[in-house]
């Protein structure tokens, strides 16, 4: 599949904003720590992906029912949902001026009844974009940092009427930005956000 950006202007995949708060005491604190550690951009992103992935549980695994979207709320609270997951890696990868995008997928609801949009980003490496999925890791699910081949969460499966949806947004795609600041708790989050884009 070809990733195509939604504008061609490289600096929006750094741009900070009300979402992607990467000018936030919090967010530069932990891209300092993790920074300290990696030898280059690449170690840093991956120091960053496995912090997002296995330090922030995903809400549903964990059964928080709070809703997190902005991303320094999401390293504060340690919870959220892909979105928010994707928010906060976005904003420690951007800290350290790595061009990140938002991209989705609609997946097969875990219920099996219907569909809903799943987040994760895509970092550019050396003249490319390579999507990766911090969601969390749980039985089933084994996705890992890689620039080699895609070791994402989930695998469409087009049989079922899944979507990976090619487009890189430079900012979270409104739909779903809506449903997050929108929901009291997790369980009304799963009856508003979107089944597709």
């Amino acid at each position: 599949m070809e990733l195509i950006q939604n504008t061609p202007d490289l600096s929006a995949y750094l741009a900070a904003d009300e979402v992607i708060d990467h000018y936030h005491p919090l967010v530069r604190e932990v891209a300092a720590r993790l920074a300290r550690d990696a030898a280059d951009s690449y170690g840093y992103a991956r120091a960053a992906y496995e912090f997002v992935r296995d330090t922030i549980p995903h809400s549903q695994d964990s059964g928080d029912m709070r809703v997190t979207w902005r991303a320094s709320d999401v390293l504060a609270c340690r919870t959220g949902i892909c979105h928010a997951k994707a928010h906060a890696l976005a904003a420690l990868l951007r800290a350290e001026d790595i061009p990140t995008a938002f991209c989705y997928q609609s997946l097969t609801h875990d219920d099996g009844d219907g569909h809903v949009v799943h987040g994760l980003v895509a970092v550019r490496f050396n003249g490319a974009w390579h999507r990766q999925d911090c969601r969390g890791n749980k039985p089933g699910v084994d996705a890992r940092f890689s620039l080699d081949g895609e070791r994402l969460a989930f695998a469409v499966d087009p049989q079922s009427n899944e979507v990976d949806y090619p487009v890189l947004y430079a900012e979270p795609h409104p739909a779903v930005l809506s449903a997050l600041e929108a929901a009291p708790d997790r369980p009304y989050l799963w009856k508003t956000l979107p089944t597709a884009l």
